[in-house]
């Protein structure tokens, strides 16, 4: 079954209009894995999963889920035409390889400098550390799918990070239900915000120092 919750689906298909033709892109656990059910059949993307799938489709419908078929975030999915399935360990070559153009990660912080911190927070069991540490310094770009806003309505997007990094490399994108930011040499700039949002609301709710696009624009809305 499709999720049902407006501002992760929006995050998801801002995404999706951001991926190009042809490209090779990792889905990370969370709002990553609903992405290819909001792709363009035109898009031609090919969606890669380190658990050992090229290819990778929407959701299928009830009657044809298998489980045997499943995305990182354990979500059933379909294969596209020529997709093809692998060990984890031949996953992780393609990544470390520098095979994936494109890495889309959750996160629970962005520092204003690009980093990130994906993988634990301290004090709570840490399940294992997956594969951000790959993704991270092996994709060519990093785009982050996060809402704007933990539950407790703290901010993602900080100054410094105070959860363990998930590597040094700056990602070149954030997308949250609020807006749209770049990083340019550990620099980060406010590119879109949500109809429903404003500048002040966007100031209140992120920690992060940024700057204001010149030509700074509304998210696109899609039906």
């Amino acid at each position: 079954m499709k999720n049902s919750d407006p501002y992760r689906i929006r995050i998801a298909k801002r995404i999706a209009k951001e991926l190009k033709k042809g490209s090779v892109v990792n889905l990370g656990v969370g709002i990553p894995t609903l992405i290819p059910d909001y792709l363009e059949p035109d898009q031609e993307v090919f969606l890669q999963s380190e658990n050992g799938l090229l290819g990778m489709g929407p959701t299928p419908p009830p009657d044809e889920i298998d489980m045997d078929l499943i995305s990182a975030s354990k979500h059933p999915v379909t294969l596209g035409r020529g997709a093809s399935l692998f060990s984890s360990a031949d996953s992780f070559v393609m990544i470390r390889g520098g095979h994936v153009d494109v890495a889309v990660l959750g996160a629970l912080q962005v520092s204003e400098t690009g980093e990130i911190a994906n993988w634990a927070v301290p004090g709570e069991d840490i399940l294992g550390v997956g594969g951000a540490m790959d993704l991270v310094p092996g994709a060519k770009k990093i785009i982050v799918a996060i809402t704007h806003v933990t539950k407790e309505g703290k901010p993602k997007l900080v100054r410094e990070l105070t959860y363990p990094t998930s590597g040094i490399r700056q990602v070149e994108m954030i997308v949250t239900e609020k807006a749209v930011f770049t990083v340019e040499n550990g620099r980060m700039t406010l590119r879109e915000i949500a109809e429903d949002t404003s500048l002040e609301e966007v100031r209140e709710l992120t920690a992060a120092r940024y700057e204001v696009a010149e030509d700074l624009k509304r998210m696109p809305t899609y039906s």
